[in-house]
């Protein structure tokens, strides 16, 4: 049985703390960004900060939910997890429901709810996919044994439930998203490499035969390959990443200053305050600043990768290394998206874009990570 963390100060003194200055450092920065992007929107508006202070709203709640998820009880966690997971799968129909359901940008994954305020299902999905099959996959593991075929097949299914409900939702992004993290669970979990290489060739056929089959909107074909050849493309995808060029482009060494980007200021990249937030650190704040942000994701994701690697039983090492996987991916497309080496997809960057779902799921991913570390020391201490 798994020693109980000590509710005391010890659980102040193990937290990662070097991870949660970088988390908290990138929400400051991607506050000041979300600003910039948003002023120039909302300069008629009665209350040109109206964006802003819904912003840091989201990021007080969030930091609440990391917290929460950080001191969860890790056998409760692993016990509970299927109920958990059925809970976000019914979450997740709910945006079909008429009424409730929002479109945006063409992807019906939103759900209205009172005070004029959304949520996006998909985004707790990615974290209770991540448990799903951290838990199938590491209750053969934990009595030596490496994974079956069938608890593979059934982490796979846990997996493909939400990604088919999600890309009937016309929500690309998070599906890539989660075949990134559900290979990377399954790598680490132990099985042998002709899962991995069935996988992958799996995914690549999935995704060529959506196209043939026209299962995706022309607009989503347009965004996954439009960075291929932007100058012979005229769809508004290939506008988009073309602006965004211009626009970190623009802001060479040190950028033009806060609020002072004129392709920022002027609107002409769309939806700046969130899926293209780093064109305004490139723009405004320059190389020096842009580097600077990618250096807190980099110190992110070095710990959770830590955080994996030292975890003392597989469930917490898949959890973390899911985390890890997740975070990684998305900086990566987001950030590669603006500067043209990646499609356009329609997600937010970890910790800094405008959105409260996003931002709510990825302190809570973070939150997990702490759980896994403070177990893990708890377990340490006990066999001293």
């Amino acid at each position: 049985m798994a020693p109980q963390r000590d509710r005391g100060g010890g659980y102040w003194r193990d937290l990662d703390w070097i991870l949660l200055i970088a988390a908290v450092a990138l929400s400051l920065m991607g506050s000041l960004l979300v600003w910039s992007a948003s002023r120039a929107d909302l300069a008629s508006e009665s209350d040109p900060q109206s964006y802003l202070k819904r912003h840091l709203i989201n990021i007080g709640v969030a930091l609440v939910l990391g917290f929460i998820a950080s001191r969860i009880n890790y056998r409760l966690l692993r016990a509970y997890t299927p109920v958990v997971y059925v809970a976000s799968m019914v979450l997740l129909l709910v945006p079909f429901v008429p009424g409730l359901g929002v479109t945006i940008a063409g992807a019906r994954a939103w759900i209205d709810v009172p005070l004029g305020l959304t949520i996006q299902p998909s985004e707790f999905a990615k974290i209770t996919v991540i448990l799903m099959m951290a838990a199938l996959l590491s209750e053969r593991r934990d009595r030596e044994e490496e994974p079956s075929a069938q608890d593979v097949l059934l982490a796979l299914a846990v997996a493909a439930i939400p990604t088919a409900i999600i890309l009937v939702q016309n929500d690309t992004g998070t599906v890539l998203i989660l075949a990134a993290v559900s290979l990377s669970i399954v790598a680490v979990s132990g099985v042998r490499t002709r899962w991995l290489v069935g996988l992958i060739g799996a995914a690549i056929l999935g995704v060529l035969a959506s196209i043939q089959l026209g299962l995706l909107q022309e607009y989503q074909v347009d965004r996954l390959t439009s960075f291929i050849n932007p100058n012979e493309d005229v769809s508004a995808s290939a506008y988009n990443a073309n602006q965004a060029a211009i626009a970190i482009g623009g802001g060479g060494l040190d950028g033009y200053g806060l609020f002072e980007g004129p392709q920022t200021q002027g609107n002409f990249v769309p939806v700046n305050e969130s899926d293209f937030i780093f064109t305004v650190a490139g723009e405004e704040l320059g190389f020096l600043g842009s580097a600077l942000l990618i250096a807190f994701m980099a110190v992110i994701l070095w710990r959770a990768v830590l955080i994996a690697w030292k975890a003392d039983d597989l469930y917490g090492r898949l959890v973390a290394t899911g985390v890890a996987a997740w975070l990684a991916f998305q900086m990566f497309e987001n950030i590669g998206m603006t500067l043209g080496i990646m499609p356009i997809t329609g997600i937010p960057l970890p910790f800094v874009s405008a959105g409260g779902t996003s931002m709510m799921a990825t302190w809570i991913a973070l939150g997990l990570l702490q759980t896994v570390r403070l177990h893990s020391l708890a377990v340490q201490r006990s066999e001293v």
